[in-house]
């Protein structure tokens, strides 16, 4: 699935509709996913150091049992029998799993966006079109989501795992969004509070949004990258860092988003 985004027609030239594993119609095409995601830059400015004398800490691959270092060529898979014996799956017994989403997109329906809960959102990967046959069914099914204000809920195998996933559109090009599967969210127990509220802290709180609503999250940046050279250069120069003012605990909720209220007002 590397390699360049596309989204295949089938060679009639129009979106096909197969059954799914539960017998309802699903359209398949095929797909070669390109990440969305820049990747947490700035983290991969910091390297894992020996305190004493700053050179690299490398990770090895080690065989438990003959203690010798492995090259990645060496390297599969493994599925741990109830006997302890283990199961050697190489990278082609992988890409043979029979899954029917492992070379194309099974979309299983239509629903609105606000349907899908967000927590549930995972990794988004933008999809194109594939060639001059693959351009007329992708502008097709584009428009269709955007028109029908719907996002389309379907499976898809990325890395040799299936995935759920939502297909919708931004801007003209299709964004395929991973899911969660609803079972790897945790239940978070009783974490709600029960204290009591007022109608005039209400009252004071919606105000407050009021006072703070249109926000550009386009202007937002992340600012650790800028922070990280601040400590660098200190640590360098042998300079000190100003430390950033704690926030004052808010004892009095009232006094809190009244003072909050005015600071908005003031911007």
């Amino acid at each position: 699935m590397a390699g360049r985004c596309s989204l295949l027609a089938p060679r009639s030239g129009v979106p096909r509709a197969a059954p799914g594993a539960s017998g309802r119609p699903a359209a398949l095409a095929e797909l070669g996913p390109c990440a969305a995601l820049r990747g947490p830059w700035a983290r991969g400015l910091l390297h894992q150091v020996h305190v004493s004398d700053g050179a690299r800490i490398r990770h090895r691959k080690v065989c438990e049992r003959e203690d010798v270092e492995v090259p990645q060529s060496e390297i599969a898979r493994g599925w741990e029998r109830p006997d302890g014996r283990t199961v050697v799956l190489l990278d082609e017994d992988l890409a043979a799993l029979p899954l029917p989403t492992r070379k194309t997109v099974d979309v299983l329906g239509f629903v609105a966006e606000r349907d899908v809960d967000p927590m549930l959102y995972s990794k988004p990967y933008w999809v194109g079109a594939a060639g001059e046959q693959g351009q007329r069914p992708y502008a097709l099914l584009v428009e269709a989501l955007a028109r029908h204000g719907t996002v389309a809920v379907a499976k898809v195998t990325l890395r040799a795992r299936e995935r759920l996933a939502v297909l919708r559109p931004r801007h003209g090009i299709l964004v395929l969004h991973t899911l969660l599967w609803p079972e790897e969210i945790r239940e978070p127990g009783d974490l709600s509070s029960a204290s009591p509220v007022t109608e005039r802290e209400l009252e004071l709180a919606e105000l407050l949004m009021d006072q703070l609503a249109g926000v550009e999250i386009a202007d937002l940046h992340d600012e650790y990258a800028a922070a990280l050279e601040q400590v660098v250069v200190a640590k360098m120069s042998g300079g000190e860092l100003e430390e950033p003012e704690e926030p004052v605990p808010a004892v009095d909720l009232m006094a809190a988003l009244e003072a909050s209220i005015r600071a908005a007002r003031e911007r």
